[in-house]
């Protein structure tokens, strides 16, 4: 990617959004047809605004306004390094625990449904397919049940995996 693309990239956050318990799930949503990228799994998130003093701010309040998660419920765990993508997106990751009791409810303007997929199954390298679309170019995708995660939200699945693999010490525990 060109240092213009990465220069001209809007600022935006999303929230991986780890639910405790003893099977830790993950919660992504699919967009509503409604708005860009209508029918794509992806985290809540999106674009900074001028209200917005930090990623996490921008991660918590998005996640509030699409699925109604209130930031009580999440404790920030930390933000992954910038992902930028060819829709001229400079992407936060920021990594929250969601703690038990917490209630959610899809915005219908934004999403048409929440899904919980196995923190078990995104750490394991089996569960990510390469599907080659010609013989020099593939992509790769997670599935689980009728959720299908590709583009920049399997990228992101895929650095959290590697983020955690590098930093071994760090362990998920049931609460």
């Amino acid at each position: 990617m060109s240092d213009t693309v990465r220069n001209r990239a809007r600022s935006s956050a999303v929230l991986i959004p780890i639910v405790e318990g003893p099977e830790p799930t993950v919660l992504v949503t699919r967009r509503t047809s409604k708005i860009r990228f209508g029918g794509h799994i992806c985290f809540p998130g999106g674009t900074r605004d001028d209200s917005d003093d930090s990623a996490v701010a921008t991660a918590l309040r998005e996640t509030q306004e699409e699925i109604s998660l209130s930031g009580e419920f999440v404790e920030v765990l930390g933000e992954l390094g910038p992902y930028y993508t060819q829709a001229g997106f400079r992407i936060t990751p920021v990594i929250g625990l969601v703690k038990r009791g917490f209630k959610m409810e899809p915005n219908p303007e934004e999403v048409e449904q929440i899904y919980q997929i196995s923190l078990r199954r995104i750490l394991d390298a089996t569960s990510y397919q390469l599907n080659w679309h010609t013989p020099k170019r593939g992509h790769y995708a997670y599935h689980e049940g009728d959720v299908r995660v590709a583009g920049p939200t399997v990228s992101l699945l895929i650095g959290l995996y590697e983020t955690l693999l590098r930093n071994q010490g760090f362990v998920l525990a049931a609460s």
